[in-house]
């Protein structure tokens, strides 16, 4: 074994994931020990990163380090291991929710100004605005991605298909709808900077007045730069067309996207659909709504909750307006029918990549009100990806349900590193403070690219570097070399932002060697056609993207193939050569969270950590000659294989197996292969006695993780729990943790 030391570094986070964190971390601590491999833990979590934004405000034994900054320059050096689990993407509601609990455990940060109007305020709100949203992976992602089933789970997946999908009725009302023009994809320009440069954004109003939004952007030569605007007028229009449509067929109106990843363009478009929808109620009240400070941007349960700011006659009328506007309008579909909470109440209850996958798994509905399965009219207002949704749900139209146990599968390269963000949570996108254009002006004063805008309308630009694209379309042979299917760029020339790429593709894909691959380039409709109609034979494709329709593809597909995106592997080779290992998509972890506070049972399902830890070990023997290492990784395959044959995900329903049991036969499975190997005789024998022990106390263990289920929980906090409260309510075996504590 080489004497060079190597540590993976685990990811603490938010919800479901961050609880099985507490179950599965001391086993991988408790199984690496002594073989030159050392864990570390590392906090990103929604709460972590507020505390590591406000030291000043904190007490000495409060403050804790800014570990997202570490992890950032971490992911430049070559040695980096990470695993990475799902965190918090955070709203502003989800933000404030976060804020508010650990106010409540003694901690001084401040609170969230939404209209801020001091200097101090506005400071604040500036601070916050790098907690918010997609914070974490722009930073962490300095490789591009390649996401796809482990051929283990695909084979257990195909085996044991999932029992979720719903049939497509033959007379199913269910569409996708998007705007026909005045959206970012009409507007969208592009450009290739010939030459390294700084750019400012400037808003020049109908009266010559020049307001400077953004003062300086760095951009590098041969990158990327574009610019969107959508026109608000237009999308109102097409939310009240829409919605008067679903009125009149009798089918649900639902509003899909992502106000989480674009926290400034998505909640204001989900803002308008708010305001379009209870349009009677908010324009009667505006006066009123606005003097408590609700915000349609925030959904309507913000509105309802500050109506509690107002005296009981004036709540009460106001409340019955707007339950005259479900009457008026088209039935709502549903997110929590039992407790009335629907799509429009909280932006990030329905986010785009999770929920429209749902609803082709339902047959193309989503629930009403009265907890039964309609047609939806699905409302993706932008036409950059929309097409491709509308595209699948008329397939199933026409051809049925996919049957999980013999479709085959879609992977992704994902074009992500740098920052490459194809319109994420930055600091470039902006709302038109009145009637003009917004402009980008180069270091020289000339316009590089503008667009005209009315009042409210939306801009937002994004900048993709030039190095991950090239890495990107080397990491797009590699996949089709090592799989041999076809790899497909999803890439429409009629798209600025696109025909940017494939003059990039062009240029740089005669450097790889692609001599027998099928590398296509496709529009994401024809995309999506060729890639069904592969899946409906069984045949397998790669799909090469951009970000946005990286995260979108991977929950789609696996969500269809397997009935969940947290069984996917997810590896980020990092461009300076160290690795990032992502666990899979967290979209149901508050349910997740929800069922075990209320009767002590986690259905969270670990598996993605499981398969993220067999590169994370592979890459540890491959750069430091551990051979230790690569015995650890062999045998947890192995013990994957035995966990999905031998059935123990966890289950759904309280007093049956739970992720805490799932970790234990995972770990039972893993010390036989180890007992069982003769590669390194140290391991075996080390490994012997502990093997032995769990399986002879494996009736007594799996019964200790059964009996603690059924009653409620208190881990003392939902965004920031108590460390002892949730190590006791996640390892709750004393015979169990004997056997592990005894490796360390």
């Amino acid at each position: 074994m080489s004497d060079k030391q190597a540590t993976i570094v685990w990811t603490k986070i938010d919800e479901a994931p961050a609880l099985a964190t507490y179950a599965f971390l001391p086993v991988v601590k408790a199984f690496t020990k002594g073989t030159g491999i050392e864990i570390e833990l590392r906090d990103i979590s929604l709460a972590g990163r507020i505390l590591a934004t406000f030291p000043e405000r904190l007490k000495e034994d409060q403050r804790i380090a800014d570990e997202l900054a570490y992890l950032g320059e971490l992911v430049k050096k070559p040695e980096a291991n990470i695993i990475k689990l799902p965190n918090i993407s955070a709203s502003v509601p989800q933000l404030q929710a976060a804020i508010k609990e650990l106010q409540s455990q003694g901690y001084d940060v401040p609170d969230y100004p939404e209209e801020p109007k001091t200097d101090e305020e506005k400071e604040i709100q500036a601070r916050y605005a790098k907690v918010l949203g997609s914070a974490v992976n722009p930073v962490l992602r300095e490789g591009n991605s390649d996401r796809r089933a482990a051929l283990s789970v695909k084979k257990f997946g195909q085996k044991n298909p999932h029992k979720l999908m719903k049939p497509w009725p033959e007379n199913s009302q269910c569409r996708v709808a998007h705007m026909e023009k005045g959206d970012f994809y009409g507007s969208e320009k592009s450009v290739t900077m010939e030459k390294a440069d700084t750019v400012r954004f400037e808003f020049v109003g109908a009266d010559g007045q020049v307001t400077v939004l953004k003062e300086k952007l760095d951009l590098l030569e041969g990158e990327v730069l574009d610019c969107s605007a959508m026109n608000v007028a237009a999308l109102r229009e097409f939310y009240a067309a829409t919605a008067e449509e679903a009125k009149e067929k009798g089918v649900l109106l639902s509003l899909h996207l992502k106000a989480t990843m674009m926290k400034v363009s998505d909640p204001i478009m989900f803002g308008h659909c708010v305001s379009i929808y209870f349009k009677d109620a908010l324009e009667k009240h505006a006066d009123t709504l606005k003097e408590i400070g609700a915000n349609p941007n925030f959904g309507l349960g913000d509105i309802l909750a500050k109506l509690d700011r107002l005296p009981a006659d004036k709540k009460a009328e106001i409340e019955a307006d707007i339950n005259a506007c479900y009457d008026k309008g088209p039935d709502l579909a549903m997110v929590d029918s039992s407790r009335g909470i629907t799509n429009l109440h909280v932006p990030n209850d329905v986010i785009v990549d999770a929920s429209m996958p749902v609803v082709v798994r339902d047959g193309g509905k989503m629930w009403d009100k009265n907890d039964q399965l309609r047609d939806t009219i699905a409302m993706v207002p932008d036409r950059c990806y929309a097409t491709m949704y509308r595209e699948i749900v008329e397939d199933c139209k026409r051809n049925g349900q996919f049957d999980p146990s013999t479709m085959g599968s879609v992977s992704n390269v994902g074009l992500m590193a740098q920052k490459a963000e194809e319109y994420g949570s930055h600091d470039k996108t902006f709302e038109a403070p009145g009637d003009g254009v917004i402009r980008i002006v180069n270091s020289a004063g000339e316009v590089v690219m503008e667009q005209q805008v009315q009042k409210g309308d939306i801009f937002r630009a994004c900048q993709t570097k030039d190095i991950p694209i090239k890495d990107w379309i080397k990491l797009a042979v590699t996949r089709a070399k090592a799989s041999g299917d076809p790899a497909i760029f999803w890439l429409d020339e009629n798209r600025a932002h696109d025909a940017e790429l494939i003059k990039k593709i062009n240029k740089y894909l005669p450097e790889f060697d692609t001599e027998g691959l099928d590398i296509r380039i496709m529009p994401p409709v024809e995309a999506m056609r060729f890639s069904l109609e592969r899946i409906r034979k069984g045949l397998n494709t790669i799909s090469v993207t951009g970000n946005v329709l990286r995260d979108y593809l991977t929950d789609l597909f696996p969500i269809l193939e397997l009935g969940t995106s947290a069984r996917m592997l997810s590896i980020v080779p990092l461009i300076n050569g160290g690795g990032l290992f992502e666990t899979g998509a967290g979209g149901s972890a508050p349910k997740h969270v929800q069922q075990f506070l209320k009767e002590g049972h986690l259905r969270w399902d670990s598996l993605g950590e499981y398969c993220a830890l067999v590169p994370s070990l592979e890459m540890i023997a491959a750069n430091t000659g551990n051979r230790k290492a690569a015995v650890l990784a062999k045998t947890l395959d192995q013990a994957i294989g035995d966990y999905l044959e031998n059935q123990k995900l966890p289950s759904r329903k309280v007093r049956e197996i739970d992720n805490r049991g799932s970790s234990f036969f995972l770990s039972l499975y893993w010390a036989k292969h180890l007992a069982a190997q003769d590669e390194d005789t140290e391991l075996k024998e080390r490994f012997a006695p502990v093997a032995r022990q769990l399986e002879e106390n494996a009736d007594t263990i799996a019964l200790e993780l059964i009996d603690c289920q059924g009653e409620p929980v208190d881990i003392g906090g939902y965004y920031h729990p108590d460390d002892a409260k949730t190590e006791a309510a996640m390892r709750p075996s004393a015979t169990y943790n004997a056997i592990i504590d005894g490796l360390c």
